[in-house]
């Protein structure tokens, strides 16, 4: 994180010309990938350290100042941006996507048991989600992401190709404001 501020120290100080495409570049290229590096397996469990993270980027768009007087979520709509928490479930998402396809040399099996039993409801990759004992499995990768992978569609779980699943979760979240947020 402390990297993250610095970065976004460095681009503050050292770009004269506060051109929006530019400063988002440089932020998506520079700054986010220390916010998000292996988000799958470290993402925050608790409101204070996603708040934590998100402020690096809410700095970031108080870089503006004609978007000064908006709220952040207008901001980041300008710019184009969506929340980090929004992207780390994102990328949850993507991950389970490729271990079903098997885009992975991990099994599926390794983390998920399909859910044969429910046939009339849900997708084809439909996922069993364990019960949790204690709040720190809740948490895990192979449980937080079950119930928002089980909400998708079939069309969308069945989608050819990465990028064409990407679009697919684009597509919700335009219809679906926030479908990303916990």
């Amino acid at each position: 994180m402390q990297e993250s501020q610095q970065m976004l120290g460095l681009i503050k100080r050292t770009i004269i010309h506060k051109d929006h495409h530019i400063l988002v570049a440089l932020y998506k290229s520079l700054v986010r990938p220390h916010l998000e590096y292996c988000c799958s397996a470290w993402s925050p469990r608790y409101v204070k350290d996603k708040e934590c993270l998100e402020k690096v980027q809410h700095r970031f768009t108080r870089l503006f100042k004609d978007l000064r007087d908006l709220d952040y979520i207008s901001r980041l709509d300008r710019l184009g941006l969506w929340t980090l928490e929004e992207r780390r479930n994102r990328a949850d998402l993507i991950e389970v996507f490729k271990l079903c396809k098997g885009h992975t040399l991990l099994p599926l099996d390794r983390f998920f048991q399909l859910d044969t039993e429910r046939g009339t409801r849900g997708h084809s990759l439909k996922i069993c989600k364990p019960c949790c004992h204690n709040n720190i499995r809740k948490y895990f990768f192979s449980v937080r992401v079950i119930d928002r992978l089980n909400s998708l569609s079939e069309d969308i779980i069945q989608s050819s190709s990465i990028n064409m699943f990407k679009r697919h979760l684009q597509k919700v979240r335009e219809r679906r404001m926030r479908f990303s947020m916990d």
